[in-house]
C-alpha cells in the first residue's frame, strides 16, 4: 500500500502557490518589456531562464528539505492551478476588451 504524506503535499502546495504567482508575474513583466523592446527575443530568453532557475531551484530545495517527492507533487499541483487561473484571467480580459470594442 502506498503511504501518502499529506503534510509534505501541503508543504509543497503552500510553497508552490507564491512561487507560481511570482513565475507568472515575471512572465507578465517579461512580455510587456519584450513588446516594447527592439530585441524581444533576448528579453524573453532572459526572462525565461530567470523564472526557470527560480522555479526549479525552489522545487529542488523543497524536495531536499522534505526528503520526499510528495512535496514536489503538491508544488506541481499549485503550479498547475495557478496556470489555470492565469489563463482564465487572461481570457476574461480579452473577452472584456472585445465586448467593449463591439459595443462602441
Amino acid at each position: 500500500m502506498i503511504e501518502i504524506n499529506t503534510s509534505a503535499i501541503l508543504l509543497g502546495f503552500a510553497v508552490g502557490l507564491p512561487v507560481s504567482a511570482l513565475f507568472f508575474w515575471g512572465l507578465n513583466v517579461g512580455m510587456r518589456l519584450a513588446l516594447a523592446s527592439e530585441h524581444p527575443g533576448r528579453l524573453l530568453m532572459l526572462s525565461f531562464f530567470c523564472r526557470l532557475v527560480v522555479l526549479l531551484g525552489i522545487g529542488f530545495a523543497l524536495t531536499a528539505l522534505a526528503q520526499t517527492l510528495w512535496a514536489l507533487g503538491g508544488y506541481m499541483l499549485a503550479f498547475v492551478l495557478m496556470r489555470v487561473a492565469a489563463v482564465l484571467r487572461a481570457q476574461a480580459k480579452v473577452r472584456g476588451t472585445v465586448i467593449k470594442q463591439e459595443g462602441v
